[in-house]
Parts: structure tokens; sequence; C-alpha cells
């Protein structure tokens, strides 16, 4: 009778901790979810199927469009208006102007991005992740701006440079190069590199502008040409996104950084006129989707899809200074002006469980907001202080809400700057858009035709004088009608919220100053005016910011 009795309660009592086991099993926090950012280069905005592109324009691009329909499409998404700033305010959530990431050095002149800054994956090695990182980097080549001293545990075959500076070297390029100049881009320029974080960085092999692909020769490091570039960078994340699948419960944040489609553009061979238009461009456009596709592919198959928030992007607007071999854009303006067409670009997430299928979001978003962003999702706070102690700032915001369809963008204003502004060249505050830096346009009247008015870089800045042009970006968002003073839409009073918002941001240079600036281009003549100029504005700013005046209208 004792044993019988004994056997129920250990029945009773075996039962009784397996439904509180249950209770708390369903009651502990969802795993972290991994994190896959894929970025691809100068892409246009109306490449792609989900913005009106694809097989309209001669190249089909059903992986993106299987994105597009499986997340959530953004259409007033914004980048940086060139790579290096593109990819920094990625990196590290701050306008390019404070980490000094404006623009980039030659190969062989060092620098980079910071020691101090924090990154996508410095911050989120604070929450267990494992960090891995491919393909274009373009953040400088000094070893402590490299990924693997910059948060990523991994880099593999990783990219230093923009295409064009891999072809520097190459005599069947540039034959009338000084041979003396070609010998030192042939010693400076690094390679393919990979390493892990606190070791030895190994170049993988040189890169060229050669339909070549040897990694190997006669045991040593070889050459792999452009065309075939990506496919070591798809190769790698293949590799690891298999190596991951190992350890289920490690959470990942990989970032695959695609050289295609910036120029000069040239496909692998098994996309040679493979797109509808046989453009370079356009294969190169299909290979981009194939690559992005494959990767795709594998996390489905590796069944981490459904705990992976995907996320896909591209550096700044597309270049039109290169056209047909560049990226289209329906904007006014292109890559390397405050113009729409140089900041907005695509972008898609995807994030089972979290994101709706097939939904569009039109609110201002930018890729500054994915530091902030990929933080709360793992669960963390931006840090303080930056990773040398010092105050930081960030000016990245959660769109976690906003990608959970349960409240809208936190984010009212966007920013737009050349290389040298501190000033932006042009703002937006809700629908609203101020432009005060006219430059690529070329002197054309506002209203011209965007490729014809755009000059791009070759266009020098031109500031107005008074008052700036005004566009309502709802209703005209070629920025073809200024409405600042019009007859029957006169907008005077927009000035009011821009001016506001411009104020409070170069308040903020006083408490956490730009870094100095890693590489500058040139932008004019020092002047004794200048300088002298220079301690008036620092006492300026720390007292009341900058004030832009409201004109009178007279």
């Amino acid at each position: 009778m004792r044993t019988r009795n004994y056997r129920h309660l250990r029945a009773l009592f075996c039962g009784l901790a397996l439904t509180l086991a249950a209770g708390a099993a369903q009651t502990q926090e969802p795993a972290k979810p991994n994190i896959l950012f894929i970025v691809s280069d100068d892409t246009g905005y109306g490449d792609l199927g989900p913005y009106g592109g694809g097989e309209g324009r001669g190249m089909p691009t059903p992986s993106i469009d299987r994105l597009a329909a499986e997340g959530m499409t953004f259409f007033s998404f914004y980048a940086q208006p060139s790579c290096t700033p593109g990819r920094a305010a990625m990196q590290t959530g701050r306008i390019p102007n404070r980490s000094g990431m404006t623009t980039v050095a030659f190969q062989g002149q060092g620098g980079g991005l910071p020691a101090a800054e924090w990154t996508l994956a410095s911050v989120l090695k604070q929450g267990g992740y494992k960090t891995y990182f491919t393909g274009k980097w373009h953040l400088g080549e000094a070893d402590y701006a490299l990924p693997n001293a910059q948060g990523y545990d991994v880099m593999k075959y990783a990219g230093l440079y923009h295409l064009n500076a891999y072809t520097y070297a190459d005599p069947t390029w540039f034959p009338d190069m000084d041979p003396e100049l070609r010998a030192m881009f042939q010693k400076v320029t690094k390679g393919a590199l990979s390493g892990n974080a606190g070791g030895e960085v190994k170049e993988d092999f040189k890169i060229n502008g050669q339909y070549v692909d040897t990694p190997v020769i006669d045991g040593k490091e070889g050459v792999v040409g452009i065309p075939f570039f990506d496919g070591y960078v798809e190769k790698a994340a293949l590799e690891f996104l298999d190596d991951a699948a190992k350890n289920p419960n490690t959470p990942f944040f990989i970032n695959v950084n695609f050289m295609k489609v910036h120029q000069p553009n040239l496909p692998a061979p098994e996309f040679e006129h493979k797109s509808l238009s046989k453009s370079k461009y356009a294969d190169s456009v299909v290979e981009l989707d194939t690559r992005i596709g494959r990767i795709m592919d594998k996390l489905r198959e590796l069944k981490l899809d459904q705990n992976t928030l995907v996320f896909y992007t591209t550096d700044n607007g597309a270049w039109q200074d290169v056209y047909p071999d560049a990226g289209y854009t329906p904007f006014r303006g292109t890559k390397g002006t405050v113009r729409e067409g140089g900041n907005r670009v695509p972008a898609i997430a995807v994030w089972p469980g979290k994101v709706k299928a097939n939904t569009k979001n039109h609110e201002i978003i930018g890729g500054l907001d994915l530091m902030a962003t990929f933080a709360s999702a793992a669960g963390l706070k931006l840090p303080e202080n930056d990773r040398e102690n010092q105050p930081i700032i960030f000016d990245s915001y959660d769109m976690t809400p906003v990608l959970a369809g349960t409240g809208p963008s936190p984010r009212k204003a966007w920013f737009y700057f050349t290389e040298n502004e501190l000033t932006p060249g042009a703002a937006r505050v809700g629908n609203y858009k101020a432009l005060f830096n006219l430059r690529g346009d070329d002197g054309r009247a506002t209203g011209g035709l965007a490729v014809d008015s755009n000059l791009g870089w070759k266009g020098p800045e031109s500031y107005v004088a008074t008052v700036p042009q005004v566009f309502d970006l709802w209703q005209d968002p070629q920025e073809r009608y200024d409405i600042f003073m019009n007859n029957y839409t006169e907008r005077t009073w927009t000035m009011v919220t821009i001016s506001t918002a411009i104020k409070d941001l170069m308040k903020t240079y006083v408490k956490y100053p730009p870094r100095k600036l890693q590489s500058e281009s040139y932008s004019g003549p020092v002047t004794l005016t200048n300088y002298q100029r220079f301690q008036w504005v620092r006492e300026t700013l720390g007292k009341d910011g900058i004030t832009l005046p409201m004109p009178t209208g007279n």
C-alpha cells in the first residue's frame, strides 16, 4: 500500500514539475533574432522590381521581388550621397561628419574609421552575437579601421576600396599612367583580406579589372578579377550560414557587401547577356539579384529564416554620371549631390512573425537608423560613451515599431550633407525639403530634367542667396517646382520648423565635437577671413546655435 502511494506521489510531483517547466518556457523571453544585413553598391532606386524597375527595365529581379513580397518595402529611405559616408553612417548610426568619414583616402594613404567609433558589430557583440563581415568595406585601410578591429569576429574577402581603385595599377586600363605611379599603386593596393578579431590579417588574393579567376598561383596568392569578386562574397556568406546553423542557440550578425553595381560593371561570365537588355549594367543587376537569392535560399534551407531579421539596402543614390553604366533614379540629381536622387535609396526588411508580408512604408527612415533598430531587436541599449570612454551621440532612431506595425516612425527630419558641410546642404522636415546647396545642377533653373541638368561631383558647391529652394516631396518628389515664394502656393512658413531642426542639430556639435576628417577633398581656398571667423563660430555655437533668420518677403 505504501509503495503504491509513493508511486502515486512521485507521478504527481513529476507532472507538477513538467507543468511548471512548460509554464516557465512559455514566459521565457524569445531568442534574440539573427540579423542578415545585405548591402549593394550604387544601386539605383528605379533599377529594382519593387520600385518599378526589374523586368520593365530589362533586368528582372525575382529574388529582390520576393523579399518585398515577404516583408516591408521603404519608399522614403535615405542613405548618404556617396560610398564612404553612406557605409559609415550605417555602421555607426552617426552622421558622417561626426566620425570624420565624409570621404576616404586613396589606397596607400592609410586612415579610416576611428577606433573610438561604435559599429553595428561592436554593439551587437555586447549582446552575445557572433559577428561576420564579407565584401566591400571602403572605410579605410589602417589596421584599426579594418572590420576585424571594428567588432567583427571574422572578416572574409574584405575589399577596402571602390571597384575603380583596383584598375589603377592595370596598364591595360591606364596605359598613359606614369610607370612610377603605376608601380606605387601596385605596391600599396591591398587585395581581398581575411582575418579574425585580434589576429593577423591575410591577403587572400589581388584584385584587378580582368576576366581572370586564379586565387592561388603556384601555392601563393593569385589574382581575381572584378567580374568574379562577388562570387567569393557569396561563397563566404553561404559558408558562414552553414557554420552558424551548427550553433542555433548563438545569435549571429552577418554583413554581406556586394561590389555590384559600382562601375566598372563587369558581370561574371555566367551572367553575361543574361539580362533582357544584355547591357553590362543590366547583367550586373541580374547577378546581384541572383546572389542575394542564393543567400536567402540557404537561409531558408537551414531553417534559420524564421528567426532572422533580413535587411537589404544600398550605400548611396544612383551614379548617373556614367549612365547607362550606372543606376537609374526617377528623382532629380545623383550620387554626390543633396538632391533626392543622391540620397533616396531602395530598402527592404523581412522578419517573419514581426514584419507583415507585402507591406509598404513611406515614412522618413534611413541607414542611420539601423544602429538603434538592430540594437533594439537584440535587446540592447546604445552606449553613452564611445570606445575610448568619451561621451558620444547617435543620430539613430529605433524603427522596430515601424517594422512591427505598432507605431509611426519617430524620425521627423532628415539632413543631407556633402563632404565638407557642417550645416546641412538640405534638410527635410515632414514632407517639405529646403535646399541650400545647388551642387550638381550646372546652374539650370529649378524644373530642369534630372539627368540633363545633373553634374554630380563635377558640379561646384553653390549656395542659394538669402532664401532656400523649398519643395513639397509628396507632390513634387522630383524637386522641380520651388514653392518657397510662389503666387499661389507660397510656403515661406515651412522654414520655421526646418530652421529649428537645423539649429538643434548645430547645438549638438558643441557637446559632441566632430572628429578629424579622415580624408579631405578640395572645398575651396583657406582664407584669412575664414581663419579669423573660426573662433566667432565656436562662441556662437556655444551660446545659442546658428540661427537662420526668416526673410521678410520683400
